[in-house]
């Protein structure tokens, strides 16, 4: 394994009384992580539970606390959104940013679509295309072409403009990922050119083992790039050393492992869910399970994801643990961060 870029994905967990200060975790943790030499910081899109809701509002914070570390959304679940003001907004971040946005989106019908119809549609979400095709009205947003004919104008005034999406950003439609999950989805996104999030959560069709179903994936999505260009693939495992951590601590999060290691072993409800397992134990024995990950050999991004609801302070000592001693024992070099 040859690691070239690190990041890490946080959940932005926070409690329903007091969100405030679950989402100031969450931004001084970029932060942090920036100052650690971290490549890339990505968050999870959840709704009606307690954390992100708003990729686009919540990085847009994050912009102003960082300068080099990219940002990034995973995902965000297309059947929730408008294309085009999901562009607007994503384009304004990332203006923001300075170009520094890296967009991870999903197709499908919504997960809660059946309880929140009657609030994000005027009709039966049975009759909307929640296809890859949202995912192409995005990306033809984010382009930027003018609407209208020639001679279609809007403005105030003081000035009229060809319409288009404004503001527009440049290069950011190109930093549009697909978070592949199935044969189809991986095998889509290949014929799309787009870069490919592999996460910790996959769809058994042909396999019941993990990593047998992403390394299929895998090879469906470079099988299927019509141009044979090489593209981005970012693979998200859960990593918790347990290297700095007191005896209770320790323990607690060995428990915390535990207690997930059941739903690893066979498929998950009917549409057959996989997880990953996640790595739990010292450094020593996290490098020689990431060595030996036949998916990792495949690719030279990684995403640490962070497990749900742990405190502040693990997630800062598993980000550093992985910086310190992990990554670079994988390859991987911290870059540089001018004072």
């Amino acid at each position: 394994m040859q690691l070239r870029h690190l990041a890490f994905l946080t959940p932005g967990s926070y409690r329903p009384e007091d969100p405030r200060t679950g989402l100031d975790d969450a931004l001084d943790l970029i932060a942090f992580a920036e100052a650690l030499g971290y490549d890339g910081a990505w968050v999870r899109h959840r709704h009606l539970e307690p954390g992100i809701s708003s990729a686009a509002v919540f990085l847009a914070a994050a912009s102003q606390r960082t300068r080099h570390i990219e940002l990034g959304s995973a995902v965000i679940q297309m059947g929730y959104e408008s294309p085009f003001r999901l562009a607007e907004d994503l384009s304004l971040l990332d203006a923001l940013a300075g170009g520094r946005v890296q967009v991870g989106v999903s197709a499908g019908p919504p997960p809660f679509g059946t309880l929140l119809g009657p609030l994000l549609f005027d009709g039966d979400p049975a009759q909307f295309d929640f296809s890859h095709a949202r995912v192409q009205r995005l990306i033809e947003a984010l382009n930027g072409a003018p609407l209208g004919s020639e001679e279609t104008r809007v403005g105030n005034a003081a000035s009229q403009y060809r319409p288009r999406l404004q503001p527009h950003a440049p290069g950011l439609a190109q930093r549009v990922w697909y978070g592949a999950g199935s044969l189809a989805s991986a095998r889509w996104a290949g014929t799309q050119g787009l870069p490919l999030l592999l996460g910790n959560v996959s769809r058994a069709e042909t396999h019941d083992d993990f990593v047998s179903t992403q390394l299929q994936h895998l090879a469906v999505y470079r099988q299927a790039r019509a141009d044979g260009a090489p593209s981005r693939v970012a693979a998200g495992r859960v990593l918790v050393p347990t290297d700095g951590a007191d005896a209770a601590t320790r323990q607690r999060l060995l428990d915390f492992a535990a207690q997930r290691q059941a739903r690893t072993r066979t498929p998950q409800g009917p549409r057959r869910t996989l997880f990953a397992a996640d790595v739990v134990g010292s450094s020593a024995q996290i490098i020689a399970a990431l060595h030996a990950d036949p998916v990792l050999q495949q690719v030279d991004e990684l995403r640490v994801e962070l497990p749900y609801e742990l405190p502040a302070s693990d997630y800062r000592r598993i980000l550093r643990s992985v910086a310190d001693e992990i990554a670079p024992a994988l390859g991987w070099r911290p870059r540089a961060v001018a004072a």
